[in-house]
């Protein structure tokens, strides 16, 4: 099923709409953006402990968040144009998917291993198989939690007459900083100790 029209009301520049639209969702999404920083302080031993853990911190959340909002992106356009399908069977939509998927093992990789160099010169005591573990493990499932929210809410906003160009990527971003904090710290645990 393919919707959305390129002349749709979707794409309206009614600043008070938007505003009244935005303003108590970023009100809530400031609130749950809290939960990462009360998670991240809960992890302060443990990052003391394994300095080369806290450098990846910044890495590992902005990057989930990037990658829903590329797909949020995507979804929105083609939204716009009138060509978005949910579904499963349309291959564009799984090629996006699969793009996102591939974009975010390449770049968690990277991260380990980068963060492995960075260590090795500052001598930390962390191996290479560990941190690709934590980056891995963690970044992937951040990267599928991405992609559930960026399809939910560009759905949902949709549904609900509200131009997803507004709310997609606040929301995907600021959910994904929460549970990839989350995941994070809980996946470093559980490798570390």
């Amino acid at each position: 099923m393919v919707v959305g029209s390129p002349g749709g009301s979707l794409g309206t520049w009614d600043t008070k709409a938007i505003v009244s639209n935005m303003f108590p969702l970023l009100i809530v999404l400031s609130i749950i953006v809290l939960a990462a920083g009360i998670t991240l302080e809960s992890a302060e031993e443990m990052l003391e402990q394994y300095g080369i853990l806290a450098i990846m911190v910044p890495t590992m959340v902005d990057m989930g968040g990037n990658l829903g909002a590329i797909l949020s992106s995507r979804l929105s356009s083609r939204l716009h144009l009138g060509t978005t399908s949910f579904d499963l069977r349309d291959k564009e939509l799984i090629g996006n998917v699969l793009a996102i998927l591939a974009l975010a093992a390449t770049i968690f990789t990277s991260l380990a291993v980068g963060a492995w160099i960075l260590g090795f010169l500052i001598g930390s005591t962390l191996a290479l198989t560990t941190l690709l573990t934590i980056s891995l493990v963690s970044g992937m499932s951040v990267a599928l939690i991405a992609i559930v929210f960026s399809f939910a809410t560009t759905y949902a906003s949709y549904h609900l007459g509200i131009d997803p160009d507004d709310t997609t990527i606040p929301i995907v971003t600021n959910v994904v900083d929460v549970f990839g904090m989350i995941i994070f710290i809980s996946v470093s645990y559980v490798v570390v100790f």
